[in-house]
Formats: C-alpha cells, structure tokens, sequence
C-alpha cells in the first residue's frame, strides 16, 4: 500500500493497524522531517513495539497511538492520505470506519486500502466465530457490500489496484487493493 499511496514530501499520513510500526516509519520517512506519519492500532503491545522501532531508528517524526478504526481519534482534515492492509475487514461497521477515513482526510486526501472479501456471503457460524475473525476471515463482507460501504461513504474515483482471488478455509475470498 506504500507504493500505491504514492507519499510526497511533508504529506500527513495515517496507517490504521500499524502493527510493529514498519510502514508507518516507512512512511515517515518518504514524508520527510516537516511530513508526519501517525500509526494507530488496536493493541497496546503493538503501538508499545512499533514505538521502540521508531527509537531504535531515530525516527522523530511517526507517532503511535493506541485506537479503534471506527472512532478515529483525530481532528477533521488532518491527514493527507490513509493506508491500511487487512484491518478494516475487522469492524464489523466497515461504512462507519470509511466515513471516518473520510473524516479525518484533508480535502483532496487519498486512501489506499488493502483488505480481504468474499465471493460470496458467509455463513452465519463462520461470521460468529471469535477465531475466523481473529484468523483475519470472519468478518469478511462481499466485495459488493465493501465497495457500497466506500460509496455509501461518499468517496468518488474509487479504483481497484490489485485484486487477487484465493481460497481460505474452504471459503473464495478476494484481496483487493483499493484507493480513492
């Protein structure tokens, strides 16, 4: 998602579930020392890990915050542009957390967005199973219903970057990689 977000120089990014910090420093970095990447995720032992990573690398200018994606935890228009990958198929809201990408993007900002989908729905015990949504699977919509939550949204230019068809656990699904 780093390639596709194209960052320039004293941009203002947003990675939701940063994880270990990786490419939110990454981020940092192609930002330059008046851009800024913020990571948020979930867990506080992941925003604890991806702030040692930042100190490790001397990176100033990420910063790492623990939070939900469907209550984002920033002002209107701060950011120029949201990467994620993988994540948002873990809200069961996915509509809710794009109107909040959309919130917290700066007029003109972009996403890109990396994410499971399914061919078909799935079946009600898949969908309330703690461990196909831990295994990155349970909560899973159509690629339907994920691009109608976009639209619903109120994004317009929305762009399938990749898509990449696979079978998990008996079930089609697609990854698509998706900006606008």
């Amino acid at each position: 998602t780093l390639d596709e977000l194209a960052i320039e120089r004293d941009e203002s990014i947003l990675y939701l579930g940063c994880g270990r910090g990786e490419e939110t420093l990454e981020a940092a970095r192609l930002a330059g020392p008046r851009g800024k990447a913020v990571g948020l995720d979930l867990t506080e032992a992941m925003v604890h890990k991806a702030k040692e990573n930042a100190a490790k690398l001397g990176v100033v200018n990420a910063e790492f915050l623990q939070g939900d994606i469907e209550s984002l935890p920033f002002s209107d228009e701060t950011f120029d542009g949201v990467m994620s990958n993988c994540v948002i198929n873990h809200a069961p809201d996915k509509g809710k957390v794009y109107r909040e990408i959309r919130r917290v993007l700066k007029a003109g900002g972009r996403f890109v967005i990396a994410d499971a989908v399914t061919k078909h729905p799935l079946p009600q015990e898949v969908k309330s199973d703690p461990e196909a949504w831990a295994q990155c699977y349970g909560g899973a919509v159509t690629e339907k219903e994920y691009l109608d939550a976009i639209e619903a949204a109120g994004y317009s230019q929305i762009s399938i970057l990749n898509r990449r068809e696979y079978i998990k656990n008996g079930y089609d699904f697609i990854r698509l990689t998706i900006n606008a």
